[in-house]
Parts: structure tokens; C-alpha cells; sequence
């Protein structure tokens, strides 16, 4: 268990670090889209190019946010349901959700959409709107979106299956997901020693 905690705690920083890169991905997304707005309105010159790069920061955003939103157990949640019961009770029906619905559902996502990323690199595949980009880079990011995910659940099965065992506190009770993002391996440095 001591192995799968140090990976854990690696994976966790990864989701850490690309969770605050992620931010500058929206702060370009909000810049460009200004931007193309004043542009428009103001001197009447117009760019698909510029209202496609902001789609593809806010996908990426979206994707590779995903990971770093299930860290820090920000996603939807059956809370009416599991605020109700036990905290063991509760990593219960975690785990199940996790090996039952997220884990299949990101490696399909994996699998279905890499074929249409190697198909937009391999064939230069163009936005059909004028003066579009390429699609490749907006195809490339659903598959590593989905890998992060699912990196993210195994880190979280992980801890839920650490805290049944007694050597983690609860994976979402405030001690252990403080308002800010805990130096890496923190928890984890306490329940190994």
C-alpha cells in the first residue's frame, strides 16, 4: 500500500500542478474572446481563427481541469445520498463509482477518441469555417483529458481504499482537503509513519 500511496500522492501533484496551469488557459480564453469582441464591434474585423482558439482553450480548460476538479471533490456528487451515511459507508459507494462508472467510462472516452485525433493529424484536418485552424490540437486534448481523469480516480481509489484500511483520514472531510492545495504527500508522509 505504501507503493500505491507514493503514486497516489504523484499523480495528485500532476492534477495539482495542471489544475493551476488550467487557469491561464480560462485568462486566455476570456482575453481572446475580448478581444475578438472589441475587434468586431469597434473596426468591424472579425476572425474565425480567434473565436476558434477560444474554443479550444475553454475544451482544454474543461478536459484537462477534470482530474484537478475530482482531487479537490468539486464535482458532482450524490451528496443528499452519501452526506447521510457513514464515512466508511460513504468510501464504499466511492469506490464503487469509481471501478462502475468513471474508470470505464474515461478509458472509453480514451479509446473512442483517439482514432479521431490520429485521423485529424495523419489527414491535416481543417475547421470547415473560413479561415479556420487545424483540428488536430482540439481532437488531442479529449484523450488526454480522459487519461488525467482516469489517472485522478485511481489516485482517489487509492485513498478510499487507504482510509478503509485505517491508514488515511476520510479523502474529503475538511482534514484532508484544506482550503488550499496541501504541499505534496503531506497525508500521505503521516499515515506511512
Amino acid at each position: 500500500m505504501t507503493f500505491l500511496l507514493k503514486l497516489s500522492g504523484a499523480i495528485d501533484r500532476l492534477g495539482i500542478g495542471l489544475g493551476h496551469a488550467v487557469r491561464w488557459l480560462i485568462l486566455g480564453s476570456v482575453l481572446i474572446s475580448a478581444s475578438n469582441a472589441v475587434m468586431r464591434k469597434a473596426f468591424d474585423i472579425g476572425s474565425n481563427a480567434f473565436l476558434e482558439v477560444q474554443w479550444y482553450l475553454f475544451a482544454a480548460a474543461f478536459l484537462l481541469g477534470a482530474g484537478y476538479t475530482f482531487l479537490r471533490n468539486a464535482h458532482v456528487r450524490i451528496d443528499f445520498l452519501s452526506s447521510r451515511l457513514s464515512e466508511r459507508a460513504a468510501a464504499w459507494v466511492d469506490i464503487l463509482g469509481i471501478v462502475l462508472v468513471v474508470l470505464p467510462f474515461a478509458a472509453l472516452m480514451i479509446l473512442w477518441s483517439w482514432p479521431l485525433f490520429a485521423r485529424a493529424w495523419t489527414s491535416g484536418e481543417m475547421s470547415q469555417n473560413a479561415g479556420g485552424l487545424v483540428l488536430w490540437p482540439a481532437r488531442l486534448v479529449i484523450p488526454i483529458g480522459f487519461a488525467l481523469l482516469l489517472l485522478q480516480a485511481l489516485s482517489e481509489l487509492v485513498k478510499r481504499a487507504a482510509f478503509l484500511r485505517g491508514l488515511l483520514p476520510h479523502p474529503i472531510t475538511p482534514e484532508a482537503k484544506p482550503e488550499s492545495d496541501p504541499p505534496a504527500g503531506d497525508v500521505r508522509a503521516e499515515a506511512q509513519a
